[in-house]
């Protein structure tokens, strides 16, 4: 076990390593006073509905992730990493999560300007609207934006896991003399059709914009250059395309006049229309980025935290992610055997075969319990006695399978209990539990009665 801990620490080392030299090429010394002119905005105001269940009952950015974490946290991390510490958040759908995580999570101390607050959707008399695109979220917050003499407006999406230093991206926002600058990820062409494509040359102007393209029409000429990759870095005959990150730069009078039109959505209307009249550059980043919108996705990214070498990384001690500091006792292992798992803090664990899963905050795994390529976000407080003998106890029960499975918070698993998508079809709505993308999801405080087969 000790080599390969030292294999991976190794690994780890050389890949960030190699990230570092990446970003130290468009890192250069930020003018004075740059970021304390910037503002981040977070997007966190959509209804989430292709991660049904999961937001059912809280808002897409508050959904666990990784054992102890919320989404919302990466993007906030980020920006905190990166010396940014003007944050707001626009939320609109089942918030109250959020709100709660959010101020448990990040405060400072009275003598700072810095803030992370929240901006819900509110009826106003300019109008009472919900939002209507990412776009109209901001137009519609817009007083607050220019209250404080900020130059610079980072715009950034709620659902993605990736870590960045936005310094890199100010920078090159700030040396190319950009109006409006986007993030772009190098994807193959089998997943053009996920992404809008953008076209640049080597001096990184967006030229050419195609939104989630339907067909192969016109995306030949979408291609990166060979001069373009060979600048990045990467083998000149590689097939790839610039794909938008969804992360946005916006200089004030830009980003002003830009929200002017009844236009609602950034990637849609904003930026196919700016690249006409105006300077749109492309910062090209070579890191790990997914989109964690979908079950899918968002089991295969928590599920690749368990891998010996995991592309994204927690333990990053020079750029952390951060969450609500929840003082939470050691976790407690009464004899398991665990390969390839994230146990969380406040767990208790009695005699259970746990492979390939993430075990989230103050779950409790009873003797027997064969745990299998599965997600369990566990619970929010401690049970320290039934209330009804006739529901079982909040955790997973004793002698369980589960199998390729996402168990959300509060769940009552009884004994004896099979969960496992096998032989069913790949979407099915029952009355507790769902099946999504082929993934079993038991939705929050949601009661498995003992000897029940999914």
């Amino acid at each position: 076990m000790l080599g390969y801990s030292l294999f991976a620490m190794r690994a780890q080392a050389d890949r960030k390593s190699l990230l570092q030299s990446a970003t130290d090429k468009t890192h250069g010394a930020l003018p004075p006073g740059t970021l304390q002119r910037t503002l981040a905005i977070i997007m966190g105001g959509g209804a989430g509905t292709r991660l049904f269940p999961l937001t059912k009952d809280r808002a897409k950015p508050a959904v666990p992730l990784g054992g102890k974490y919320r989404i919302v946290d990466i993007p906030i991390s980020n920006c905190l990493n990166s010396g940014l510490r003007s944050i707001y958040v626009l939320t609109q759908f089942n918030s109250m999560s959020l709100h709660r995580h959010i101020q448990a999570s990040y405060k400072f101390d009275n003598f700072s300007r810095s803030f992370v607050d929240i901006l819900a959707a509110q009826q106003t008399p300019e109008g009472s609207q919900w939002y209507q695109g990412t776009a109209d979220a901001v137009r519609q917050n817009m007083r607050y934006f220019l209250e404080r003499p900020y130059d610079y407006y980072l715009v950034l999406s709620g659902d993605q896991l990736y870590r960045m230093d936005f310094r890199a991206l100010l920078h090159q926002h700030i040396r190319l003399g950009a109006d409006i600058t986007l993030a772009t990820k190098p994807v193959a062409r089998h997943q053009v059709f996920e992404f809008g494509i953008m076209q640049s040359g080597v001096d990184r102007r967006i030229n050419g914009f195609i939104e989630k393209p339907s067909d192969q029409s016109g995306v030949q000429e979408m291609k990166m250059s060979r001069e373009l990759l060979r600048d990045i870095g990467s083998n000149e005959d590689d097939e790839l395309f610039q794909s938008s990150m969804g992360i946005y730069v916006f200089n004030r009078n830009v980003l002003i006049k830009s929200l002017e039109s009844d236009l609602f959505d950034f990637g849609k209307h904003i930026i196919p229309t700016s690249i006409k009249d105006r300077h749109v550059s492309a910062f090209i980043f070579k890191g790990y980025w997914e989109d964690i919108g979908t079950i899918r996705a968002f089991y295969e990214a928590n599920l690749d935290l368990t891998d010996v070498v995991p592309e994204y990384s927690f333990f990053e001690p020079e750029s952390p992610i951060y969450t609500h500091p929840r003082f939470l006792p050691g976790s407690k292992i009464n004899g398991a055997t665990l390969r390839q798992a994230i146990i969380s803090d406040g767990c208790i664990i009695s005699d259970a075969h746990l492979e390939r899963s993430v075990i989230g905050i103050r779950s409790v795994i009873q003797s027997g319990a064969t745990i299998r390529n599965s997600i369990l976000m566990g619970a929010d407080y401690f049970e320290l006695g039934l209330t009804d003998s006739s529901q079982p106890a909040m955790g997973i029960g004793k002698n369980c399978v589960i199998d390729r499975a996402i168990i959300d918070k509060n769940a009552r698993i009884g004994d004896g209990v099979v969960i496992t998508p096998e032989g069913k079809s790949q979407n099915l709505d029952a009355d507790n539990y769902f099946i999504r993308d082929g993934l079993v999801v038991v939705p929050k405080n949601a009661v498995i009665p003992a000897g029940f087969w999914i």
